[in-house]
């Protein structure tokens, strides 16, 4: 199939990318739809049934099944709408010659839909022609979800325990895999070994008998040994695996799951050398599988795609993903959060993330799954947090219990930001008799979780002036590092053009290059794991940490010799980004020797 661009929009927290499929598709932009929170999916199917005179039936939390058929309904609705505003959009851009040439204007030159196009118009120039290949063959966004496979919470009817398959992420890939769309999961946030089974339950993840697949498989992953392990896992089952999305491990908006000092550069480059060994290995085991399934066997590999997202800004970097790494598509996330046109974001939110700066954004510790969290400062979910802590009654209501996943005071799961965890855990800490110093780190440790599962889904309920009556009203946010660098809000046209160089909304004059960028959230985020080290020092933490200096040290290597190789195509600034290497160099040097003092202290 042609494509149309050299981008995705990725998933972007519960609420922001929520139905940014109906925004964008019909350009054939690709974007993912989270798939946490059914609750708000019902809302926006019930405003949009209303918007669009579609019959709507409300699907309560008392119906067998609820969570999966609410999420199908949902998906469904997309998939109707989206395709009858693409139907619309054909129609309208083939009206005239001109309207054909303003949207090929908008794509990338290295478009094979563009390509195409161009190798038609130089033998015909029958209008009619070129305007029926059009209608025929222009491609539309695909309509991607997203699971994140460890938000899988047990469920009960009163105290009765569900079998597995109605935990919240078997619900959600039942739930799409049920629905019309013909698209692809994005399964993020690690591998879940009985979700990932439970895909074999599906007619649609499996390839008929041309090889083709209705419904595709992609692993957001960080480094190339866990992508082998889960595509191999999988294949085993008859399940192939479509897309590996390679995310860096800190330079990302959302949730962040840090490699062991793994760099983006060396990864990719790690993927591009061994793919095809990748492609056979895999498919060896698939077509094993298949066999023994009595399924149907593709006589060749299914395509596979590599593609990558993190920290990204510039037209140039996007193209250098391109062309040295041979990526299929490049994620754009946090800076589609400045265009209305394409995602869903409340209007103090949109101004708080337009004069954000680099001090603002943080890789904070509030989310309730225990993962390095990509929080904006005064966000007003933490607001709302600071002020019941100030009145002596921390952690938030639980309204929709999407990650009351720790069970240490409870068989049914408490949230770790939900009030009843805090004062569970806060008697515990009065119990021990601690320093006040020692109270005081632990309190913070306990009180600054956020309830991110309500806080993330909020915005597109204030956007379209929905009920927050259960929800309240505070938003949590989830820009990446990269978000410093973007301080306009933009037309959809102007992101786009920014993408391919052809206009600027970057007004930031220092910005990092992105390699250079991650480079140094991972020499912080290093510093603070040595900080822990010396509050509980252990041999097998020090040895962990001399291998994540050691994988930096060969990070920073590798850039060094990649921008002297590549220069301007690598880093336009490069004797900037040269210097910068060499600081870094040289503060590892320091920081491994304050690991190794510290072992001499700890050994007298």
């Amino acid at each position: 199939m042609a494509h149309a661009h050299s981008f995705h929009i990725p998933v972007m927290g519960i609420g922001f990318t929520i139905d940014t499929p109906l925004k964008v598709s019909q350009y054939g932009i690709d974007s993912v739809v989270s798939l946490v929170d059914d609750i708000l999916l019902e809302k926006l199917r019930k405003m949009y049934s209303g918007k669009h005179n579609l019959p709507y039936m409300e699907i309560a939390d008392k119906q067998e099944d609820f969570r999966a058929k609410r999420i199908s309904s949902y998906l469904d609705m997309i998939h109707d709408l989206a395709q009858e505003k693409f139907e619309d959009f054909k129609n309208s851009t083939t009206e005239t010659a001109d309207s054909i040439r303003a949207y090929f204007n908008m794509l990338p030159d290295a478009s094979t839909f563009k390509s195409e196009f161009i190798q038609l118009s130089e033998h015909t120039f029958n209008f009619s022609e070129i305007k029926e290949w059009v209608k025929q063959h222009m491609p539309m966004g695909s309509i991607d979800v997203n699971i994140m496979t460890k938000v899988d919470k047990d469920n009960y009817i009163k105290k009765q325990k569900l079998s597995s398959e109605f935990n919240d992420a078997h619900a959600a890939l039942r739930g799409y895999a049920q629905s019309k769309l013909n698209s692809s999961v994005i399964l993020s946030a690690g591998m879940n070994p009985r979700l990932y089974s439970y895909l074999e339950q599906f007619d649609d993840f499996y390839p008929d008998a041309t090889g083709n697949l209705k419904k595709k498989i992609v692993l957001k992953v960080s480094d190339y040994r866990s992508a082998l392990i889960q595509g191999k896992f999988l294949a085993k089952k008859g399940i192939w695996v479509s897309e590996y999305r390679i995310e860096s491990g800190l330079n990302c908006g959302g949730h962040a799951f840090a490699t062991d000092g793994y760099l983006m550069g060396p990864i990719l480059d790690q993927f591009k050398e061994n793919k095809q060994e990748l492609i056979d290995t895999v498919f060896d085991l698939l077509v094993s599988s298949l066999q023994l399934k009595g399924r149907s066997v593709p006589n060749r590999p299914l395509p596979l795609k590599i593609t990558a997202q993190g920290g990204v800004g510039t037209a140039a970097e996007h193209q250098f993903l391109l062309d040295e790494y041979q990526v299929d598509s490049v994620g754009w996330g946090s800076a589609f959060l400045l265009v209305p046109e394409a995602t869903t974001v409340d209007q103090d939110t949109l101004k708080n993330l337009a004069k954000a700066k680099e001090e603002d954004l943080y890789l904070s510790n509030i989310s309730p799954l225990g993962i390095p969290f990509h929080s904006l400062k005064g966000n007003t979910k933490d607001v709302e947090k600071a002020e019941r802590i100030a009145n002596g009654r921390p952690g938030s209501p639980c309204p929709k219990k999407f990650v009351a996943l720790n069970k240490d005071f409870n068989e049914k799961g408490l949230c770790t930001a939900s009030r009843q965890y805090q004062n569970h855990k806060l008697k515990e800490l009065k119990s021990k008799n601690l320093s006040q110093a020692e109270y005081d780190y632990h309190f913070h440790k306990i009180t600054e979780k956020s309830c991110t599962c309500v806080g993330l889904g909020t915005s597109a309920l204030l956007a379209y002036n929905l009920d927050t009556k259960i929800e309240g009203e505070g938003v949590s946010v989830c820009p990446g590092p990269n978000m410093a660098y973007f301080s306009k809000v933009s037309t959809l046209k102007e992101m786009i053009d920014h993408i391919y160089g052809r206009a600027n909304v970057m007004s930031h004059p220092n910005r990092p290059n992105m390699f250079i960028k991650e480079l140094h959230i991972y020499m912080d985020y290093f510093k603070e794991q040595i900080s822990e080290f010396k509050m509980i020092p252990t041999a097998k933490r020090r040895k962990q940490l001399l291998n994540f200096s050691s994988n930096l040290r060969e990070g920073i290597a590798y850039y060094k010799n990649l921008f002297e190789a590549k220069k301007e195509q690598a880093c336009p600034n490069y004797n900037h980004a040269m210097e910068q290497l060499k600081q870094s160099h040289t503060s590892l040097s320091l920081l491994m020797q304050e690991i190794d003092a510290f072992e001499v202290t700890i050994a007298t």
